[in-house]
């Protein structure tokens, strides 16, 4: 696996934590009728997307392949 493509799924993951605590964080301090909440449900939902896109096309490219625990 190159290392970019490692990198850029550990940044992914990153900032799809960062985004779950500031969702968090904002429940918690915001007052009623704050948006901050959904912006960062819809940051978080969007990072988790563009994630699932890259593995999927890290398999299609050879980057990631298959243990083969399935097949027995």
């Amino acid at each position: 696996m190159p290392p970019l493509f490692r990198y850029a799924v550990l940044l992914l993951l990153l900032a799809i934590v960062a985004s779950l605590f500031s969702g968090l964080f904002y429940i918690g301090q915001d007052q009623q009728g704050s948006r901050r909440v959904v912006n960062a449900l819809t940051v978080r939902i969007t990072l988790s997307v563009l994630l699932f896109l890259l593995l999927i096309g890290g398999y299609f490219a050879g980057y990631l392949q298959p243990h083969g625990l399935m097949g027995r």
